[in-house]
Order: structure tokens, then C-alpha cells, then sequence
């Protein structure tokens, strides 16, 4: 099942969930960074790391909806959609929690509430990885129809089936 939100011919919202990912990570390692060492500089980076993340996580939570809604009801790929994104509207809860427990604190010193938050929500966003990984790599979804390993460039404007074997 081809993605409906393309962008040069690639799905956008697997382009896009890199950066919140990446950047919630890099918050998790700072938060420890910080925890560990003391240097309000890592509390600071770890602050703006989820607030990134967060804008970053709504754009492609955009996208996201945009291809479930596109996804047959009934099927196991809708329930799978359905379980990956809502627990990525629930890992970016957790980390906009912790973003707003910091903001007002000088130098956004996580408290160990906060610095817990992150950390349960980069875990619940191991788990909804892979069932985004199910929904691509098991179900085909956002794959083009056609796909093969010599299929013609995306740029090409041609439909992955030209040059089947």
C-alpha cells in the first residue's frame, strides 16, 4: 500500500520521524549527562532537544494520520497504525510533561520526575518503532506497489513495476 503523503516520490512521514527521534535520544543521553556530571550546560541541551523533538514529532504525527487514514478498516496494518500512533502521541505527552516541568526552573534542571518521564517515553518509543517497523517491513505499508530490487528511480516518475523481472 503506497504512502499518500509523498514528497519526490518518497512517504514524508518516515523522512520526518528520524529528527524527533534523534533528538529525544540525544535528550535522554544529556538528561543521564547531567545526572551523572552535574553541568547544568547538558540540562540546558537536553531542554532544547525535546523541545525540537516536539515540534518535530507533531509535523510527522501529520503525515502519520494522513497514510492511516488511508489504510483499509478491518485490516491487521489499521490496528497496528492505530497502537504505533497513539503511542507516539503518548511518548511526545511524555516528553512536552517533562519540556514544561523544566521550563521555568534556571538552567531547566530537570527534576527526577521529568528526567523518569524522557526515559519511559524513549522506551514506549522503542516498542512503537518497531511496530511502525511491522507496519513498513511486515505489512507494505508505504511501500509502492511493484517495489523490486532494480525498480526505477523515484525521481524517474516512472511506477516501481517499470523494469519488473
Amino acid at each position: 500500500m503506497e504512502s499518500k503523503a509523498k514528497l519526490f516520490g518518497h512517504p514524508i512521514h518516515p523522512m520526518l520521524i528520524v529528527l524527533p527521534l534523534g533528538l529525544f535520544l540525544m535528550a535522554v543521553f544529556s538528561d543521564a549527562a547531567y545526572l551523572v556530571t552535574g553541568n547544568i550546560t547538558f540540562a540546558a541541551v537536553a531542554y532544547w532537544d525535546i523541545s525540537a523533538g516536539i515540534a518535530g514529532g507533531l509535523l510527522a504525527a501529520v503525515f502519520g494520520f494522513i497514510d492511516w487514514w488511508a489504510i483499509p478498516s478491518g485490516t491487521r496494518a489499521k490496528s497496528i497504525g492505530l497502537y504505533h500512533g497513539v503511542g507516539n502521541v503518548i511518548v511526545v505527552v511524555l516528553f512536552l510533561v517533562s519540556c514544561l516541568m523544566r521550563y521555568r526552573v534556571e538552567g531547566y534542571i530537570p527534576s527526577m520526575t521529568a528526567s523518569v518521564l524522557i526515559f519511559a517515553g524513549i522506551v514506549l518509543g522503542a516498542v512503537t518503532g518497531w511496530l511502525g517497523g511491522e507496519l513498513v517491513d511486515r505489512l507494505g505499508v508505504g511501500v509502492d506497489e511493484g517495489a523490486h530490487l532494480d525498480a526505477p528511480s523515484s525521481m524517474s516518475g516512472r511506477s516501481a513495476r517499470s523494469g519488473a523481472r
